[in-house]
């Protein structure tokens, strides 16, 4: 069961970003059951690096649990997404994509925007975004987001 379509306040952050897209139609709106397919192929032929959660189930848990897993859409296809999740502590962003002849359209931009309106909303205070250090061109993204490096924390992870 999907969540409902993306509204935002005219005057947020996120209208004036999503308005100012050159191809008006590409929608942002929540990912359901049926975008999963169009997520794994977007993070594989993107080269998100791979993980145990490229599944199907691990894909549909994040869709019912996460605050948000967003897609952007144009023409009916998954062109975007973003998932941002709030746990409590602060707000976590990551497996942000956008298809290479949609990029340099403000899509990953209202991608993040929308992400950032939903974890504020949800409670959070401070996000982190998780970024691939050795794509450089995310981490200009992210760095023109106004996302900073934190050099007093790393990144620890056990497969389970």
């Amino acid at each position: 069961m999907g969540r409902p379509k993306v509204r935002a306040a005219a005057t947020s952050v996120y209208h004036r970003a999503v308005t100012q897209l050159p191809d008006r139609n590409v929608q942002l709106r929540d990912a359901t059951d049926e975008d999963i397919p169009a997520l794994l192929s977007l993070w594989k032929d993107e080269n998100v690096t791979a993980s145990l959660t490229d599944s199907p189930a691990a894909v549909r848990l994040a869709i019912a649990t996460a605050t948000a897993v967003l897609v952007a859409v144009d023409d009916g296809a998954v062109i975007g997404c973003l998932i941002a999740t709030f746990d409590g502590w602060r707000g976590n962003m990551y497996r942000l994509a956008v298809r290479p002849p949609h990029r340099r359209r403000g899509i990953a931009s209202a991608l993040v925007l929308e992400g950032e309106r939903r974890l504020r909303a949800a409670g959070a205070r401070r996000i982190t975004a998780l970024i691939e250090s050795d794509h450089d061109w995310a981490v200009s993204f992210w760095e023109r987001a106004g996302y900073e490096l934190d050099r007093r924390m790393g990144r620890w992870a056990k497969m389970l």
